[in-house]
């Protein structure tokens, strides 16, 4: 029997959509299902399971594993965990070849949805539309799958703390660390970790609870650290990392309640990675700060900008064997010892690392990066055809002008003032424009640049909409 879902669900990078409203158990079922023939099609056999810790998440996964079944497809179910630890269930278990990891990430408690790999690489953009026309037309092979319960947590968090081999001990003894998982799905594997790991370390929220009733768990939201800054400041504490709902987003504090943003721990990262593998190619989004690309550059390693969307990140990392990259909303990715996919725990541990390694507090780290001022993202809703052709035409103007323009995703446009960009959303109706430059007065001469732009198609900068 064909399905059809809703037709907002089935995003660029995931499926998301709103229980009972958009999303519910028969669009879980139907999933499986399309997953279940794609793999079955490619030669798999099984799939490991998990889901997050939101009220729906049960439910949504007994379903999504009846349709994986239903179409012959065996199904290795981990439970309760991360998203992160859905992907390393996927990449180090022999008998799988996907996964399906049920989750909202970091939306409102009321949404959830599907993040989905195949083969050790994301289903997203075409794939997912692909799992759509399957459900349309019901194209799904038949069969009688089995499924089986195991569990990975202990494996899991052994991994995460051997990002730490090979530094001493003592080093490791010396930090003070704050912790907020957001009652999200990674705080059981956090409260194993921090039990493993030297030094001293104040968990907040670990619970999990997916109403969310301390704060909302997106750490790229600046009020949402606002527990972790008052621990760091109550405890005189080092530094502090904070989750998403899933786990594979990080956020982080230094000591002096700065907030160290998604590319500016890329920064960071980037010089402990190229002082043991210089020369290496770092991947950074469209909307990264100019100062990472220009870091890299001194390092002596190969920036490398590419297309906003961690599921774009970690495809083209594999595609030209980038060891390290990541993107503004504090997807971070490692390849070098490790496999390729954002995982906002380790990525922790990582930061502790490169403390070490590169010998100066995380506070230091952070105060040794030059300072700009820049915009948030200013989100503003155009029609979701007429969007992209503002972008082309955008784009067109300025080259024949003979403007400075990367047009890898949407349009980037650097003068002397620093730089702009201008994209089409995704998953919405939505413009989305950014800037940098060294001062106040910059910026305002970019946004009378963008403005001008944005004018000569017909549109404006309206009220700004949310995420």
């Amino acid at each position: 029997m064909a399905h059809r879902f809703h037709r907002s669900i089935l995003r660029e990078y995931d499926v998301r959509g709103v229980v009972g409203q958009t999303l519910g158990p028969d669009d879980a079922h139907a999933i499986g299902r399309s997953f279940a023939t794609l793999v079955r099609r490619a030669g798999g056999q099984a799939v490991v399971v998990g889901r997050d810790g939101r009220v729906s998440s049960p439910e949504l996964e007994e379903a999504l594993v009846a349709g994986l079944n239903a179409s012959g497809v065996d199904a290795v179910r981990i439970g309760l965990g991360p998203t992160p630890m859905l992907y390393y269930a996927e990449a180090t278990l022999p008998d799988v070849q996907g996964g399906i990891q049920v989750t909202g990430s970091h939306n409102p408690a009321d949404h959830n949805g599907f993040k989905i790999v195949l083969g050790g690489l994301p289903v997203f953009g075409d794939d997912l539309q692909h799992l759509g026309s399957l459900a349309a037309t019901g194209d799904w092979l038949a069969g009688q799958g089995r499924h089986e319960h195991r569990d990975v947590l202990g494996a899991y968090v052994d991994r995460l703390a051997a990002g730490l081999h090979g530094i001493s001990l003592d080093a490791l003894a010396r930090f003070r660390i704050g912790w907020d998982a957001g009652n999200g799905a990674a705080g059981p594997a956090l409260e194993r970790l921090t039990q493993q790991l030297p030094g001293e370390h104040h968990l907040l929220f670990t619970q999990v609870d997916g109403t969310f009733p301390n704060h909302h768990p997106d750490p790229t939201v600046e009020r949402n650290l606002d527990d972790l800054r008052a621990l760091v400041a109550a405890k005189s504490l080092h530094f502090g990392v904070a989750f998403d709902g899933d786990g594979d987003r990080i956020g982080a504090v230094d000591a002096a309640g700065r907030v160290i943003w998604g590319d500016q721990l890329l920064m960071i990262y980037a010089e402990d990675l190229l002082t043991r593998l210089p020369g290496s190619t770092i991947v950074g989004d469209v909307k990264a700060s100019g100062v990472l690309f220009d870091r890299i550059s001194t390092l002596g390693g190969n920036p490398y900008m590419w297309k906003t969307g961690h599921s774009l990140i970690k495809s083209e990392m594999k595609r030209i064997s980038a060891p390290l990259g990541g993107e503004m909303t504090g997807h971070v990715c490692f390849a070098d010892d490790y496999y390729g996919f954002d995982d906002a725990l380790y990525a922790a541990v990582r930061l502790i690392a490169a403390s070490v390694r590169l010998g100066r507090s995380v506070t230091d780290l952070r105060g040794a990066i030059p300072e700009v001022v820049n915009t948030p993202e200013l989100r503003f809703q155009v029609d979701d055809v007429r969007k992209f052709a503002v972008v082309d035409e955008v784009r067109d103007r300025l080259e024949q002008a003979g403007a400075r323009v990367n047009p890898i995703d949407g349009v980037r446009v650097t003068t002397p003032d620093g730089w702009w960009l201008l994209r089409a959303s995704n998953t919405q109706d939505v413009l989305v424009v950014r800037a940098e430059s060294r001062d106040q007065a910059g910026l305002e001469r970019l946004l009378v640049d963008v403005d001008a732009q944005l004018a000569q198609s017909g549109v404006s900068r309206g009220p700004q909409v949310a995420h």
